[in-house]
């Protein structure tokens, strides 16, 4: 690793940020630290504990990048479950890195495909051939949910921030309309994320049944048979497949859909059981066009820092 390309990446989540040092685009694997995001005051003290650790020269770091899980505008964010402040001025009370970006999670992720490894990917839906400048979509489904498209351009790639998150629920899935009362958020709202999240599989499973389960109890109830636990996981995935149709239709991402983020993860064995595909495919007329658009699931946990030090590369 050279000076001239010692960079930092950094990917913050709802819980922990996940630190790394990158020679160009590639993510020294060896070199990832998780951070418990309670025990820290912001990112910038992610940042110094993290160079403590290491033993790294803050002056050796020739470029940062961060992910988060929030918006971001004109390089400022604000996280969405968490409350800290991401943007230039902050990193550079650490960092007198030249470059510098702040990325919403999803756009990380969305730098970061084209370069996952094959074994980190795995097709739910065949993906028929495309040119490979095909616009691409990114759906993240963990503390939260977001998504965003992937446009390949003669300029070079363009991953443009969205909320997605907070759209409403789709008002073609019968069995939400006697619920959705109980699916709203604070504001009274019944959006995407209320469901598709990991708290909002505990949302889901209350407003069908009365009780309190969390996501991984849910699962593993599934996974036993529990009729309760296999109605809400199912209505889940019919959910995931309808907003994931809808998505697919506003960007046409003839390139590829992928599915990343942790509860995508663990509800991947059930997609296929549960009805991802109809409810995917699910629309009308257009039912047949959607065999145009494959799916796959990305497991590579990183994949947001290979973003950061991919989009940092081309800076």
């Amino acid at each position: 690793m050279t000076a001239q390309t010692l960079s930092l990446v950094a990917d913050i989540g709802g819980t922990n940020t996940r630190v790394a040092l990158a020679d160009g685009a590639d993510v020294r694997k060896d070199s990832v630290d998780r951070f418990r995001n309670a025990e820290h005051g912001g990112i910038g003290d992610v940042i110094q504990r993290y160079l403590d650790k290491t033993g790294v020269s803050a002056d050796a770091i020739t470029g940062v990048c961060v992910a988060m899980a929030g918006p971001v505008h004109d390089g400022v964010g604000t996280l969405t479950n968490l409350d800290w402040r991401i943007d230039k001025a902050v990193l550079a009370e650490v960092l007198t890195a030249e470059k510098v970006a702040v990325l919403n999670d999803l756009q990380a992720q969305g730098h970061a495909i084209g370069h996952i490894a094959d074994d980190d990917l795995q097709v739910i839906l065949p993906q028929p051939y495309a040119n490979e400048n095909a616009a691409k979509l990114v759906i993240g489904l963990g503390t939260g949910f977001n998504a965003c498209p992937v446009f390949d351009t003669s300029a070079g790639r363009f991953v443009p921030p969205s909320e997605a998150g907070h759209v409403s629920l789709p008002a073609s899935i019968a069995e939400l309309h006697p619920i959705l009362s109980q699916l709203e958020d604070s504001g009274g709202y019944p959006s995407v994320e209320e469901v598709l999240s990991g708290r909002g599989v505990c949302h889901l499973h209350k407003a069908l049944h009365g009780s309190v389960m969390e996501a991984s109890d849910v699962l593993a109830a599934m996974g036993r048979g529990d009729a309760d636990a296999v109605v809400t996981g199912t209505l889940f995935v019919k959910i995931l497949g309808d907003v994931a149709g809808n998505l697919a239709l506003s960007h046409l991402p003839f390139g590829g859909i992928y599915l990343v983020g942790g509860v995508t993860r663990a509800f991947t064995p059930h997609l296929d059981a549960c009805g991802f595909a109809q409810a995917f495919r699910s629309k009308g007329r257009f039912s047949d066009f959607m065999e145009q658009f494959g799916v796959s699931v990305v497991s590579d946990d990183y994949a947001a820092l290979t973003g950061c030090a991919t989009h940092l590369s081309h800076l």
